[in-house]
């Protein structure tokens, strides 16, 4: 759980600001959205398959630039 201690004389907003960086280091806005929906194993399989195809294509597209 993200908390923020907020120091003696610091603004609210600062406060505020280092808390949201805080979330999303913490990426648990991440992990809420995926708990939220209910994903069928198979969906869920073919989610992550999806996303190693796109990972590799990435991979693959970093590697040719690099080599010209």
């Amino acid at each position: 759980m993200a908390f923020v201690v907020v120091e003696d004389g610091e603004s609210l907003e600062s406060a505020l600001r280092r808390f949201k960086r805080k979330v999303q280091q913490e990426a648990i806005i991440k992990e809420i959205k995926k708990h939220s929906v209910y994903l069928k194993p198979g969906e869920k399989r073919r989610l992550k398959e999806a996303q190693a195809r796109k990972r590799m294509r990435r991979r693959l597209r970093r590697e040719r630039d690099f080599e010209y």
